[in-house]
């Protein structure tokens, strides 16, 4: 081989884990504001099974008060946890997979990471399946013309396609469909609060007689968001940043609103719709209890509320987090606008209109093994590194994220153990996978990995050389896999990238 030819497999070496939208965001590239990351999560939140966790727990004997603020208080949990998750991203512009190579190493990542992905897919297939039964609605009421998977085809296409042109349209598409979503929520509930008097049910006062637990009500609406709880790098890393600032409030504070306002607020009031529907007519799910009377523009705006909360989470909850764990896996062949096609295609071929049934078993065990994956997160990000990340050497397939052929021992034991646990505990998945992994972890870090394999950023914890936002420096890829630190441009003096 001649020295040329070594030369370029070097350079092609160096590069086999970059792509260019898993790198790191830099602070000008960060387009979405505190407002608009609100809106995001208001239809995010906006999830056709959220519906029947309202129904649950009414079911289980307690009053529509307390259920309502017991969902509340779980998403506020899940919502602070989510912003330690996020300052991930907010802090050094990573993407959930990629950083996954610190406590699971280069290749270590793609178990849990594609196994995030996979789930995001078959949650686009599902959703979109739904959305594609109200547009199938509409084209029965209106046009005379039904055919569910022609509209199913349409639908994806559509999302596929608007997710394709990046972060900023994304925004678009949720500051359109928020106030559309809370505006018919709200008819939604006066309409069923209008049955219920009909038969003399008091939604207030109305109580059945099984007696479940509330705790296991908090911890399954908790266990609900593992999934974004996790993977909330891949949105916060396009959130505007104050830059040069070590207080975490300030540095996060676009995020604030969205994680303990815009979704405790949003998902106790759709759980709350769910319940008053069960309340007045026996089922949770209140679209098909208004579609089976409605007519006219009562029949479209509440197809048109099933559509946008459909679109508006498969966007930021499911396309994206697919497409960029897909990326990660093959860096050199897949492209963010090829993973978004490809997270599209996965969500098809699960044939979502088959599992949905049974769809809550198996996402119920995920959840449980997601659940660890944020206790190794956190334990890796504040108690390890304390938020300091050797960045350049996440991309170097022969830094120091390559642990044992790639993989991490500690964070891949400690993933597999905890999840297992909490899944033979499945009602109880969140609040044993998210400490066991994180102890775990800890205790496996410090007794055999670290002692053995060299962590740069640990060598002065208390140095600047591997923070980034914080001390107003931004990660900057320059070519062939090399790195700099420079200082931050604010996101009104850069162009500002808007695809992913």
């Amino acid at each position: 081989m001649s020295l040329t030819q070594e030369g370029l497999d070097a350079r092609s070496d160096r590069t086999s884990l970059i792509e260019e939208s898993i790198l790191p965001t830099r602070a000008g590239q960060r387009p979405i504001g505190m407002l608009g990351y609100a809106w995001i999560w208001v239809g995010i939140a906006v999830i056709i099974a959220t519906y029947s966790l309202g129904a649950t727990g009414v079911q289980g004997g307690f009053g529509l008060t307390t259920v309502v603020l017991t969902i509340m208080l779980a998403n506020l949990a899940i919502g602070a946890l989510m912003l330690a998750t996020a300052d991930i991203g907010t802090e050094h512009g990573l993407s959930f997979a990629v950083y996954l190579r610190a406590p699971f190493g280069i290749h270590g990542t793609h178990l849990p990471a594609v196994s995030r992905g996979v789930v995001a897919a078959m949650w686009f297939g599902i959703q979109t399946y739904l959305g594609a039964l109200a547009l199938n609605g509409i084209g029965e009421y209106f046009l005379g013309f039904s055919n569910w998977f022609l509209w199913y085809a349409i639908f994806a296409v559509v999302q596929v396609a608007n997710t394709m042109l990046g972060i900023k349209s994304v925004e678009r598409l949720a500051a359109l469909a928020a106030p559309a979503i809370i505006a018919i929520s709200v008819w939604m509930y006066f309409t069923l609060e209008g049955v219920a008097e009909t038969q003399g049910l008091n939604i207030w006062t109305f109580r059945a007689e099984a007696q479940a637990s509330l705790i296991v009500l908090f911890i399954a609406n908790m266990s609900f968001w593992s999934t974004m709880a996790i993977d909330i790098p891949n949105l916060t890393r396009f959130v505007r940043t104050q830059t040069g600032t070590r207080s975490f409030t300030a540095r996060n504070r676009n995020i604030f609103v969205a994680q303990l306002i815009a979704l405790p607020v949003t998902q106790a009031m759709i759980a709350g719709i769910g319940a008053v529907s069960f309340i007045a007519t026996g089922n949770w799910n209140p679209v098909e209890v208004i579609q089976g009377d409605a007519q006219g523009f009562a029949l479209l705006a509440l197809l048109i509320l099933v559509v946008l909360a459909q679109w508006s989470t498969n966007n930021s909850a499911n396309l994206i987090p697919a497409a960029l764990t897909f990326v990660n896996l093959a860096p050199r062949i897949i492209t963010y606008r090829s993973g978004v096609a490809l997270a599209g295609v996965i969500g098809t071929l699960c044939f979502p209109w088959q599992i949905l049934n049974n769809l809550f078993v198996f996402l119920g065990y995920y959840g449980a093994f997601l659940s660890a994956i944020g206790g190794i997160m956190v334990a890796d990000y504040y108690v390890i590194r304390r938020r300091r990340i050797n960045v350049p050497a996440l991309y170097d397939p022969f830094g120091q994220y390559r642990y044992m052929r790639g993989v991490n021992p500690a964070g891949m034991a400690a993933w597999l153990l905890a999840g297992a646990i909490a899944a033979w505990w499945s009602s109880y998945a969140f609040v044993i996978g998210f400490p066991l992994g994180f102890l775990l972890y800890l205790v496996l870090m410090k007794t055999f990995v670290l002692p053995r394999l060299h962590q740069s950023e640990l060598d002065d914890p208390d140095a600047d050389d591997y923070l980034a936002a914080s001390v107003g420096m931004d990660w900057v890829h320059q070519s062939e896999g090399r790195f700099t630190r420079e200082p931050c441009l604010e996101a009104s003096a850069s162009a500002g990238r808007e695809d992913l």
